[in-house]
C-alpha cells in the first residue's frame, strides 16, 4: 500500500509543480501578490496530495509565529520546507545555493524571497544573506531556517551551523525553535512515504541578543524535543 499511495503521490504532485513553475514566471512579472499566490497555490497542492493520496495527517502545537523573526525548524524531509509555506505568513526560505540554482525552479524561488547560502562562501555569503534577511524584515515576513544545515534521520541531533548563530547575531530577531517528526514517515531520499501523523511543534520564542553558547542550546533542545520524547517512548506513534 506504501508503494501505490507514493506512485500516486508522485504521478500528481510532480506535474502539478511543473504547471505552477510555468505559472509563476508570469505571476512575478504581474507581480509579487500574483507571485504569492502561485506559491500558495502549489503548497495547498502538495498538502492536498500528501493528506489524500499518502493518508497524511498533520498536528500543529503552539502558537504560529507571526511577523519579521526567525523560525529555526527541525528538517527530516521535503515535506516540512513546503508545509511552512501554510504554517507562516509568506516565510523566507534560507536554502542551500544548489537549490537555488536549479533552471526555472531556482529563479522561482529567489524572486519570492528565498535566501541562499553556498556553505563555501564564508563572509561573503553571510553578507549577502544579512542583506536579503534585512529585506524580509522589512517587509515584515519571517525567515525560515534549517539551522542543522541539512536533512538528517530521525533521532540524529546534529549541532547547529556557526552560520545561524552569526544572523541571530547580526539582525538581533527573536527565534522561534520548530520541533517536527516528518522523518518516520517521510524518510530522506526514499521513495517510498507512508501514512501517519506528523506533528510540528512550535515554541516559546528564544529572545534576542543571548550569548551564543545559551540561544544555541535552548534552540538545540526545542527543535530536538521530540526526538527526546520518541527515543523516551520507546513505540511508533499511532497512525
Amino acid at each position: 500500500m506504501p508503494l501505490l499511495r507514493s506512485l500516486l503521490f508522485a504521478l500528481f504532485f510532480y506535474p502539478g509543480t511543473v504547471v505552477a513553475v510555468l505559472l509563476s514566471f508570469p505571476g512575478a512579472a504581474i507581480g509579487r501578490k500574483a507571485l504569492t499566490a502561485v506559491v500558495h497555490g502549489w503548497a495547498r497542492w502538495h498538502h492536498w496530495c500528501a493528506v489524500v493520496l499518502l493518508g497524511i495527517r498533520v498536528r500543529v502545537e503552539g502558537p504560529r509565529p507571526r511577523g519579521a523573526m526567525l523560525v529555526a525548524a527541525k528538517h527530516q524531509s521535503m515535506f516540512e520546507t513546503i508545509e511552512m509555506l501554510l504554517l507562516l505568513d509568506e516565510p523566507v526560505l534560507v536554502m542551500k545555493k544548489q537549490l537555488t540554482d536549479i533552471p526555472g525552479w531556482g529563479w522561482v524561488a529567489r524572486t519570492y524571497g528565498a535566501i541562499s547560502v553556498d556553505r563555501e562562501g564564508g563572509a561573503k555569503t553571510l553578507r549577502s544573506m544579512l542583506k536579503e534577511a534585512n529585506r524580509a524584515i522589512a517587509a515584515g515576513r519571517p525567515i525560515a531556517i534549517f539551522p542543522e544545515g541539512t536533512r538528517v534521520m530521525p533521532g540524529e541531533t546534529p549541532p547547529l551551523q556557526p552560520g545561524f548563530a552569526g544572523l541571530y547575531r547580526a539582525l538581533g530577531l527573536p527565534v522561534v525553535p520548530v520541533a517536527l517528526d516528518s522523518g518516520r514517515l517521510w524518510p530522506r531520499r526514499s521513495f517510498l512515504k507512508r501514512p501517519g501523523l506528523i506533528t510540528f511543534r512550535f515554541a516559546d520564542p528564544v529572545p534576542p541578543g543571548l550569548p551564543r553558547k545559551e540561544m544555541e542550546a535552548r534552540v538545540h533542545a526545542a527543535i530536538n524535543v521530540l526526538e527526546v520524547s520518541a527515543a523516551t517512548n520507546h513505540h511508533p506513534r499511532s497512525s
